[in-house]
């Protein structure tokens, strides 16, 4: 694990590279590009630290954890202008870091799923690096409708609406730019054209039904989509793995699936 710092927009962005103990120094290793969690306005480095370690060694390769702005200070677009900033880095310098710039996915849990789901129509539209999965858990892809779920867990399951609504409107309070694909990846035009995706969903989770939504129109426009529910999880369970079974198998099964994207695939 080594921490450093990269240019952003807004000035240095702290990051953190994870790389298996078992790889050689000398290997460039493929590499996933994680944006956190936490509603774009908590989170860091720290708080995902042991999925991104787990991610980095069960998959055998390189985590590439970018700190992006937070809300209030740093409103909307700023965080998803630090993970393009972070996405193009690797994909230019990834050599300097033991990173094989070819092989690259994109990915990260709640808010961060929302980054990682709109820096990846990003790079479509203006020639960012070909990705070759795009890891969405539990993902925020709809700033302005609120789907059933949201009525159905409004609280008492964890992350409720309340909370919800106050993080939009500590990230993007300007309603009227919440149509923004860079905000509601859902309201693209087009998610024609995108790198395969795995969306992670939670039954019992405010976010559960446009989760399910992104997954179905990203396969009805013919991108290759797995939608995995995991039917009894809470919003967040990936991070809690010395407590959930089914955080352990949850990140088991999207280290297999990077695996299977980076490594095991030749292009």
């Amino acid at each position: 694990m080594t921490d450093r710092t990269i240019p952003g927009p807004g000035g240095p962005i702290a990051v953190r590279l994870y790389r298996p103990e078992s790889a050689s120094p000398e290997a460039r290793l493929p590499a996933l590009v994680f944006a956190h969690g936490g509603g774009w306005v908590f989170g860091n480095l720290d708080s995902h630290d042991v999925l991104c370690a787990q991610l980095a060694i069960e998959a055998g390769i390189a985590v590439f954890a970018i700190d992006y702005r937070l809300a209030p200070e740093a409103r909307f677009p700023d965080a998803f202008d630090d993970v393009v900033a972070g996405l193009k880095w690797v994909a230019a310098n990834g050599a300097s870091v033991g990173i094989d710039s070819s092989r690259l996915a994109i990915g990260g849990d709640s808010a961060g799923g929302n980054l990682s789901a709109a820096v990846a129509i990003w790079a479509r539209d203006h020639g960012g690096p070909k990705l070759r999965l795009q890891l969405l858990a539990y993902p925020v892809t709809d700033g302005v409708a609120r789907a059933e779920s949201y009525r159905l867990f409004a609280d008492g399951y964890g992350l409720n609406a309340p909370t919800m609504e106050w993080f939009f409107d500590h990230y993007t309070p300007d309603k009227a730019m919440r149509d923004d694909w860079r905000l509601s990846p859902l309201r693209a035009k087009s998610l024609a054209g995108l790198p395969p995706a795995l969306v992670v969903t939670a039954g019992y989770d405010p976010l559960r039904d446009e989760g399910r939504a992104y997954a179905w129109r990203l396969q009805k426009e013919g991108t290759v989509t797995d939608l995995v529910e995991f039917g009894g999880m809470l919003h967040g369970f990936l991070s809690s793995p010395m407590l959930l079974h089914g955080a352990r198998r949850g990140a088991a099964m999207c280290a297999a699936a990077l695996r299977e994207a980076l490594v095991l695939r030749t292009q």
